[in-house]
């Protein structure tokens, strides 16, 4: 059981966490296992059975569910292991523990996975980062995973997972082309959030979004599947969708939370269901061969697949939902290492971003002799800084209020100076800030990192005696962390100050140029990401 594999020990916090490669493993894997409990052959359900009475798989659910945390209830006694239960009713949360004590206590209890759902987005995250620690400052003798079994709006990987494998199942196992409606609920539904990067084991992927504005899919995963390479088309309503010929053969339905978008929706809730509920007379427009799937439950009143199609060759949704243990059987098997001994990625692993020089210090003398110029209401300093570029092709307005936000942000606030807006010599229609600080000044590698993330593009003049003696140019860092006074601005986020966890935030560079939240994965801008801006 304790083979070292590269599944063992693995936390499965989003979809990305396991590769195309080793989620294609993972669904051989339960192709096998699903037959083997088909025709109940034990000698196979054997091969993947942890089988050991001391194996800790814990579940705890922070929101309330049925479905999944009784499938994977189920796979977990499939197992034979030790399975415990967080009730959250009586929880230590709801007296004021934080989630990292509460873990780490249970971690010391010999539990090795933990089944987490909440609606805290990024806490697996944030978990298998800190509980990875605590195990190894007292020698715990398994590093303890974590799942994540939906997390607010965030993800849910392991319905995913399921998703991707009934998928493929109907697709005659092929990964060449996937053509998908998403119908719905796509601005809470975390299910549809996760297909941004988990559809990526397809080739060719169209993803049809059928939502009204209200309920549309948020721009982080539009955006995210149309780097994936997805060509992406949007419809108000099944009804317009139908209009228009090019339809997909697999639908995908989520229930709508209308709940949670306050009176005004609820208001025009009937109106809303309407557009994406299917109702008879689609039937004959729908091409031929087509599935619909739900990740359940469907509304008991009001049902986006009506129960009139239960009985139809419509109905992948039920195959789907009975596939979700035999993935669950699986995913934690691996975890645990009782498979996956043999398996040999043929691609490297995926590592974080490179520090790559994004702070240039410019070497002075081989620049030319320039004609000394200066900005229009800028006198030279003898002694000082002066930091140019800021925010360059913003408005004035714009450029004014984030010039007060570089100031508090490198604690310039309290020195003598000011900021000015100005225009480029070759086009005066294109605005720049400018600040300037008289002084004696000696910026560390720290100070520069806070100023390339919170004014990339901007050069950087260290004066001394009339003359520049340094000069920087910064641009955007791959990643941002260890400052006191950043913050995600998603309040759902592990890691918001309000949630009071403790949990220093942490951005990625995205592709367009975002920071995206290491733990919910909300993007921002560069001028987004500070305390003082969202106080």
């Amino acid at each position: 059981m304790e083979n070292q594999n590269v599944f063992a020990g693995r936390s499965l916090c989003v979809i990305e966490d396991f590769s195309k490669e080793e989620r294609m493993y993972l669904f051989e894997q339960v192709k096998i296992l699903k037959k083997a409990l088909e025709k109940q052959d034990d000698q196979t359900l054997e091969h993947y059975r942890i089988n050991d009475k001391d194996f800790g798989i814990y579940e705890v659910f922070l929101e309330d569910s049925t479905r999944t945390k009784e499938s994977f209830r189920n796979a977990a006694n499939f197992h034979h292991a030790k399975v415990s239960e967080l009730n959250s009713d009586s929880s230590s949360f709801n007296k004021g523990e934080s989630y990292a004590d509460t873990f780490y206590t249970l971690s010391g209890y010999s539990n090795t996975i933990f089944i987490v759902r909440s609606k805290l987005e990024g806490v697996c995250r944030w978990l298998e980062e800190t509980c990875s620690a605590y195990a190894k400052r007292n020698s715990l003798y398994r590093k303890p995973a974590f799942i994540n079994a939906g997390d607010g709006k965030h993800e849910h990987p392991t319905q995913e997972l399921l998703d991707e494998f009934t998928f493929l199942e109907d697709n005659n196992w092929s990964t060449e082309r996937l053509h998908l409606a998403l119908v719905g609920d796509l601005f809470h539904g975390r299910t549809v959030h996760s297909k941004a990067d988990g559809l990526k084991i397809f080739k060719s992927v169209t993803v049809d979004l059928i939502a009204p504005v209200e309920l549309a899919m948020p721009d982080t995963y539009v955006q995210k599947m149309r780097e994936n390479g997805y060509e992406v088309r949007s419809f108000s309503s099944i009804e317009e969708y139908l209009e228009q010929k090019d339809l997909a053969d697999k639908w995908y339905f989520t229930r709508p939370q209308l709940e949670r978008m306050g009176d005004r929706i609820l208001q025009r809730q009937a109106e809303l269901r309407r557009t994406i509920t299917f109702r008879k007379e689609f039937i004959s427009l729908l091409k031929e061969g087509t599935k619909f799937y739900h990740p359940l439950p469907r509304h008991k009143v009001h049902p986006t697949i009506p129960t009139f199609l239960d009985d139809t060759e419509l109905n992948g949704w039920e195959r789907q939902s009975i596939n979700g243990m035999y993935v669950r059987i699986v995913l934690l098997a691996l975890i645990a290492g009782k498979i996956g001994a043999e398996f040999l990625p043929s691609l490297p692993a995926p590592v974080l971003p490179t520090e790559e020089d994004y702070i240039t210090e410019v070497d002075l003398a081989s620049m030319p002799v320039k004609e000394k110029v200066v900005s229009e209401g800028v006198q030279p300093i003898h002694d000082g800084l002066v930091i140019d570029h800021i925010c360059k092709g913003d408005t004035p307005s714009e450029i004014r209020d984030h010039m007060r936000l570089i100031s508090s942000v490198l604690g310039l606030d309290c020195q003598k100076g000011g900021e000015w807006v100005s225009t480029g010599h070759k086009d005066e229609n294109q605005f720049k800030g400018i600040i300037f600080r008289p002084g004696n000044f000696e910026l560390s590698r720290k100070h520069l990192k806070r100023l390339s993330a919170v004014a990339p593009g901007c050069t950087l003049n260290l004066i001394k005696g009339g003359r520049v003696v340094n000069k920087y140019r910064l641009h955007l860092p791959p990643r941002i962390y260890n400052f006191e006074d950043l913050a995600c601005t998603n309040e759902a986020c592990i890691s918001h100050p309000e949630q009071d966890e403790g949990v220093p935030a942490l951005f990625f560079r995205t592709k367009d140029n975002h920071f995206a939240c290491a733990y919910c994965g909300k993007n921002h801008t560069f001028k987004e990401i500070w305390k003082s801006r969202n106080k």
